[in-house]
């Protein structure tokens, strides 16, 4: 939450000229209803299932840039489970830097409904970073922009940019 996983995630995939995805956008649009909307009213193990079901989805695709929900990445073998044409970065952010780019956006975090925000997302921090430093590749954003953090990504990734054929 708050890491830049969508904004990083989208201006990879246009710097690659692959398709990206928002798991949460697509939970969203399949169910008619807001995140906040699922958590209230089915519930957060539900939306974790639906989550995790649009991922198996995508995960079948190729030339596919995800920014899968922090929730996704913090169920036990998620990461270590995906298949080989899959690659994973954690995109590392501090709790307060979390905190403070998740209240400057206009969508609510239900996880964060809490009366001291700071203090879930550090609780969520310490709980997940296990499950997180699972990744492949791990980018700290904190005090980058989303194209520093884009170029070290494909930096560590080995990517270039997109192909173009020549006749």
């Amino acid at each position: 939450m708050g890491s830049g996983k969508s904004t990083v995630g989208a201006e990879l995939a246009a710097r690659l000229g692959w398709r990206f995805v928002d798991t949460d956008d697509v939970v969203e649009r399949d169910q008619g209803l807001l995140i906040e909307q699922i958590f209230s009213t089915l519930g957060e193990a539900r939306f974790r299932e639906l989550e995790h079901e649009v991922m198996q989805a995508l995960l079948q695709q190729e030339q596919l840039v995800v920014a899968s929900g922090g929730g996704w990445a913090a169920s036990p073998g998620r990461l270590s489970d995906l298949g080989a044409g899959a690659t994973t970065v954690w995109l590392r952010v501090s709790a307060e830097e979390a905190v403070r780019r998740a209240q400057a956006q206009s969508h609510d975090r239900p996880l964060l409904r809490r009366t001291d925000a700071l203090r879930a997302a550090r609780e969520l921090l310490l709980l997940r970073t296990p499950l997180y430093a699972k990744s492949q590749y791990e980018v700290d954003t904190e005090g980058f922009s989303v194209e520093d953090v884009t170029i070290r990504v494909m930096e560590l990734l080995g990517l270039t940019g997109p192909t173009t054929e020549t006749e």
